[in-house]
């Protein structure tokens, strides 16, 4: 990194080393929750009453989140939680990198504009801009793994795909390169707010709870949970929505759910008010308390890991990853 950079950028790390930070902490954190990750998208996909099939194939009707799990693992074993789990990887590695690495250059660029002018910006809204922009660059480069991820997630006893390069094939074939973008308005409208609250909130609570005492050493993770659970709910409709489009296409009524899911093609505004009219606004809410655990754990270990990771890379005597002049 240039010997140009901000005093008070240093201690942030190299960029390497927060693409590496940021690679390591998606990829703990995505395999410690993928199993409330499954639930969670095959209850966004429930489009009727819990008590109704969700799915071809399922004797049982599950009737909440445990019914749900038990019928998973009776009808599709204990890997049936970790469906879509290498486009999943995948997804998370690469959004951890490239949202750290976008957070960390948009807060720079920030500083530097405004210092150089004589002014600085509030931390709140530094916060709040350099999290929306993360979470827009990171969403839109890494969506087709979201969308995989989906589908896969979305798959029970019936296959859709036989695997992640056939699912690749057949989407192109299909649906063309646009296919794998679908629902990408509904995940930017999501993304960007959420972002952006999330850091606001993090950064605003991360040094207050700094003197909390904690077995992980700090209040990192009790900032990361919080934070997540605020902003998650802000926005959560606009996640089932983004699921709910992500499943369209030609082999719609073949996932969990699909059957019951009409058409959506007018827009994200007008998806939701489909969905609401339909289902009532507890339908753009399936699976919301699911989402909350999964959120602040995966939230708390995300910014555990990157704390500790880019910590530990900066500690080390020679560092294989500074940035050179």
């Amino acid at each position: 990194m240039s010997s140009k950079a901000p005093e008070h950028l240093r201690d942030e790390g190299t960029r390497s080393q927060v693409v590496l930070a940021g690679a390591v902490s998606g990829l703990v954190s995505r395999f410690c929750i993928a199993p409330l990750d499954v639930l969670k998208i095959r209850l966004q996909l429930s489009a009727s009453s819990l008590s109704d099939p969700l799915s071809h194939g399922l004797s049982r009707h599950p009737t909440g989140v445990l019914a749900l799990a038990r019928d998973i693992f009776h009808h599709e074993g204990i890997t049936g939680f970790w469906k879509g789990n290498i486009p999943a990887e995948g997804l998370y590695l690469s959004y951890g990198a490239a949202q750290f690495l976008a957070y960390r250059s948009t807060s720079q660029a920030i500083e530097d504009f405004t210092e150089s002018r004589g002014y600085r910006v509030p931390g709140a809204i530094k916060s709040f801009t350099s999290g929306a922009a993360a979470g827009l660059v990171a969403t839109t480069v890494t969506y087709p793994l979201d969308l995989l991820r989906t589908r896969f997630a979305a798959q029970g006893t019936e296959r859709v795909y036989d695997g992640l390069v056939a699912s690749v094939r057949e989407i192109t074939r299909n649906e063309g390169f646009t296919g794998f973008f679908r629902g990408l308005s509904a995940g930017v409208s999501q993304v960007v707010p959420y972002m952006g609250l999330f850091f606001a909130f993090y950064e605003g609570l991360k040094t207050p709870l700094s003197t909390v005492s904690l077995p992980f050493g700090s209040g990192d993770a009790v900032a990361g949970i919080t934070a997540s659970i605020l902003s998650k709910s802000a926005v959560y409709p606009l996640d089932t929505v983004r699921k709910r489009l992500q499943i369209q296409g030609p082999s719609r009524t073949k996932y969990i759910g699909g059957a019951k899911i009409p058409v959506y093609d007018q827009g994200v505004l007008k998806t939701l008010a489909q969905i609401a009219g339909r289902e009532g606004i507890k339908g753009l809410y399936r699976g919301l308390t699911v989402s909350l655990f999964k959120a602040a754990p995966a939230s708390a270990v995300t910014m555990w890991t990157y704390e500790r990771a880019i910590h530990l890379m900066m500690e080390a005597p020679v560092s294989v990853l500074e940035d050179r002049e």
